[in-house]
């Protein structure tokens, strides 16, 4: 049987709490009542997004950014608003809010340094 798709993605990061808090802070999120110890689940959909803990023998502190060539994306409904946000308080902006084909859209660094994609359209 073939695979269907993408069901849940995770980032590993350095500190679960201060993650966790930087994700519902900025980006909304609500933690999901399910998840191991070791994880935080958010209630989104139609994918679960989760944070948790590295994995043994990962070390996030030997790369300049974690995730490099993968491409994390998720909607939101004011991304202007998060980006301002963002800024205000001195996080890191990667690219600059753009109108383009899938509405207003632009890049940030997480706590961690994974680059994550905002975008507001369809």
């Amino acid at each position: 049987m073939p695979a269907i798709g993408p069901d849940f993605i995770s980032l590993q990061v350095r500190d679960l709490d201060a993650s966790q808090a930087f994700y519902e802070r900025y980006l909304g999120l609500v933690r999901s009542p399910a998840g191991p110890p070791h994880a935080v689940v958010f209630a989104t959909a139609p994918i679960a997004f989760a944070l948790r803990d590295p994995l043994p023998g990962t070390d996030l502190s030997s790369v300049a950014h974690p995730g490099v060539g993968v491409a994390l994306w998720l909607k939101a409904t004011d991304v202007q608003a998060i980006h301002d946000d963002l800024a205000a308080d001195g996080h890191a902006i990667v690219s600059e809010p753009v109108d383009g084909p899938f509405g207003r859209t632009f890049t940030f660094a997480d706590p961690d340094g994974y680059h994550v994609t905002l975008h507001d359209g369809d």
